[in-house]
């Protein structure tokens, strides 16, 4: 990579978000980048109180607002603390990266979302499950979920690691010929993997699948029946082109194809296999343009039980 990636890592102080950071090592993130290491204590934090503005008339401050100021300000030290240990983890792990932190009374989902809006990181890490500063909120449902949905950039929510130290990195790249599904298959060649690290192009079909008869053209969709398995190795060649995209990126890459629904196909086959990430597109072949995340890779992301990886 000649351009420093960005990457954008949420951090909340749980369990899943150190394995998130664990993650990191298995995600092919080059030896340089630049961090941003963000942390949220989900609180309002009201102006300080100034008791010396009018010594005449001093001004008098209730308890309990006194109380909501210390408390506040409080679960901002914590979460700056909190910050603070994760971008040295992440430095340790990273010596090169240019790493920072910041911590911030704001709710952290949208947080996360307007930092990626103006950022314009190359990657938002967050971890499957977690809870606010303020605690008891799980993630995925809430914060991760939003991020999910509303960020504007690729998304990773980051399991921690299932292989055994020495065996190689499993990587499923759920395919359909979309435009997304490709930028899933460009992701996984532009990062820095380990030798021997294998890739499976997951295709699940019903009935039909569409195909773009022209690369010039990939606006026009033809649309063939695969529903009887004689007709697989054509859909084996339509995703060939994607597979030695990946072994010239010094991948081990091969093509699967699975009859089922996507949804619970590539959740089972990344347990089947040990995958440990899944990588799919924002939306499908089948999506809506006006929704932000398909079907499939909100279940994905949500069912899966090792990282994936949602490719805008």
């Amino acid at each position: 990579m000649n351009e420093r990636l960005k990457i954008l890592i949420a951090y909340d102080g749980s369990e899943c978000a150190d394995a998130a950071l664990e993650d990191l090592k298995n995600a092919g993130l080059p030896k340089t980048a630049e961090a941003l290491v963000m942390t949220m204590a989900d609180v309002f934090l009201p102006p300080p109180i100034n008791e010396e503005v009018d010594t005449t008339f001093p001004m008098t401050v209730p308890a309990g607002v006194r109380r909501a100021h210390e408390r506040a300000e409080r679960k901002l030290e914590e979460a700056g603390l909190m910050a603070k240990r994760a971008s040295e983890q992440v430095k340790k792990s990273f010596p090169e990266w240019q790493v920072r932190r910041e911590a911030l009374a704001d709710s952290p989902a949208w947080a996360l979302i307007r930092t990626a809006d103006e950022w314009k990181p190359d990657l938002l890490v967050v971890g499957a499950h977690g809870h606010s500063v303020l605690g008891g909120r799980l993630i995925l449902g809430s914060v991760s979920q939003r991020v999910l949905y509303e960020a504007s950039c690729p998304v990773r929510v980051a399991r921690g690691p299932r292989r055994n130290a020495g065996s190689p990195l499993r990587l499923i790249i759920g395919v359909d010929n979309s435009e997304y599904s490709k930028a899933a298959v460009d992701a996984v060649c532009k990062r820095n993997w380990p030798t021997g690290t294998e890739v499976r192009l997951l295709a699940v079909v019903d009935t039909v699948m569409a195909i773009t008869p022209d690369s010039s053209q990939p606006e026009v969709i033809n649309w063939i029946e695969v529903g009887d398995e004689d007709n697989w190795e054509q859909v084996r060649q339509i995703f060939e082109p994607s597979a030695a995209k990946l072994r010239s990126a010094g991948l081990d890459a091969a093509v699967m194809i699975r009859r089922g629904n996507p949804k619970d196909e590539i959740v089972a086959e990344a347990d089947g296999w040990g995958a440990d990430c899944i990588f799919v597109g924002a939306k499908g072949m089948r999506g809506v343009d006006r929704l932000l995340l398909g079907s499939v890779s909100a279940a994905v992301s949500a069912r899966a039980n090792c990282s994936v990886e949602i490719v805008r």
